[in-house]
């Protein structure tokens, strides 16, 4: 009896330590929002943003100083997605439905990430999506970046509406970046464009796909309201002419009569069109269903994004990753399938490249990593990834990326 009056006492002891700790609730917190980043669970647990981008333990831990650091709008612009953000959520979940076999008694001593997409070697294979407006989040935007790509040696895609000049990046980089496009409804403007970017040295043009008018981003709305900043001086009023006042790749352009830069019009005709106006690859970012990867293989693509704009341009509630398997069906091997939208680890990128995958990109995480410490934060956010991606090859007894196949990872129960 003393004995269990004992143990009693002690449980009663943690019971109380447990509803006094933070802890309780933060798994409460966690209950009611299942899909929690591990950033929120930092935050209910009453940890502190890092204080130097060489103290991350994982990319999450930019995300909480960038939330510290940015304006609410800004913030709010990176986080949004659609409606209710499922599909940024769904992007994540995707990944817990496949499972790794983990292989040993593998030589691993030695590893080999590189691959190779069109003609030129990738370190890793991973690359840097294009993302607008980057010095909304640090005053050297795409410079930072490409200056972190450059350091790291990682492929870097430019947005047209990027707020540094693509021949000033290159130079950061040094050397060709991929220029990604908004090509607007004025055919002259798109040829404008490409001109450029084909003269600056670019070898590809990402044509973005996926972005009807009219996206519904709640969240980004929402943290607005929360802003008591006058975002007058960068945004005067609502016209095209005024939002692109600050990206260097519409400057000289004659913009009477453009709107937006996007194309609600846009259709396979177009695409075929882009295709013979350039000398440049043309990759189509944003196929994420079967018929549309055998239609962009019978335009001439040259190869795809699989991606669903991290979750910012559809509330299809459907991720980037379950969607892959259907396009590399489809693709059948005629060409490179790249894909983004969600990935925060080594293990999704394995997981990507097991199922067929040539690269993976980042979009979010590396602009955590601009926003909290500038290129540094970039640069480390790099590094973790490749440091997790080496961790799992070696986990699943891949010495190279051409022993990660379709047998490297199993459906999840």
């Amino acid at each position: 009896m003393p004995r269990e009056r004992g143990q009693s006492a002690g449980r009663r002891v943690f019971i109380q330590y447990l509803a006094a700790s933070p802890i309780l609730s933060a798994l409460r917190a966690l209950a009611q929002e299942p899909s929690s980043t591990p950033a929120r669970l930092l935050e209910a647990l009453g940890e502190r943003p890092i204080g130097a981008a060489k103290d991350a333990i994982s990319v999450f831990d930019f995300e909480a100083v960038a939330r510290q650091k940015l304006p609410p709008a800004h913030y709010g612009y990176l986080a949004t997605g659609v409606d209710d953000d499922r599909t940024v959520r769904a992007n994540r979940e995707g990944f817990d439905r496949l499972a790794l076999r983990a292989r040993h008694l593998v030589d691993v001593s030695r590893l080999d990430t590189t691959t190779e997409l069109f003609g030129r070697r990738l370190e890793l294979p991973l690359f840097l999506c294009p993302a607008a407006s980057q010095k909304a989040f640090h005053p050297e935007g795409e410079l930072a970046v490409a200056r972190a790509a450059r350091e790291e040696r990682q492929l870097m895609m430019l947005s047209s509406e990027g707020t540094s000049a693509v021949e000033a990046v290159i130079a950061a980089r040094g050397e060709p970046v991929f220029q990604q496009l908004y090509p607007t409804a004025e055919w002259r403007i798109t040829q404008s464009l490409v001109k450029r970017a084909e003269a600056a040295g670019c070898p590809a043009l990402v044509l973005t796909v996926d972005l009807p008018l009219g996206t519904n981003r709640d969240t980004s709305r929402r943290f607005s309201r929360l802003d008591s900043r006058s975002c007058a001086a960068c945004h005067p009023d609502q016209s095209f002419a005024a939002y692109v006042r600050r990206k260097p790749m519409f400057d000289g352009l004659d913009l009477a009569g453009v709107t937006d830069s996007v194309v609600p019009g846009m259709t396979w005709d177009f695409a075929k069109r882009l295709k013979d106006s350039t000398s440049m690859k043309l990759v189509l970012k944003g196929i994420v269903t079967r018929e549309d990867a055998a239609l962009a293989v019978e335009h001439g693509a040259d190869a795809v994004i699989v991606s669903n704009h991290g979750g910012r341009s559809e509330e299809s509630g459907r991720s980037a990753i379950d969607c892959l398997p259907e396009v590399l069906e489809a693709v059948a091997g005629r060409l490179p399938v790249l894909v983004d939208s969600g990935f925060r680890r080594g293990t999704d990128i394995f997981k990507a490249l097991a199922l067929g995958a040539r690269a993976v990109g980042i979009g979010r995480p590396y602009l955590w990593g601009l926003a909290a410490f500038g290129q540094e934060g970039v640069e480390v956010v790099l590094r973790l990834l490749r440091a997790e991606l080496e961790t799992v090859m070696r986990t699943c007894g891949t010495p190279a990326l051409r022993h990660i196949t379709r047998d490297s990872v199993i459906a999840s129960r």
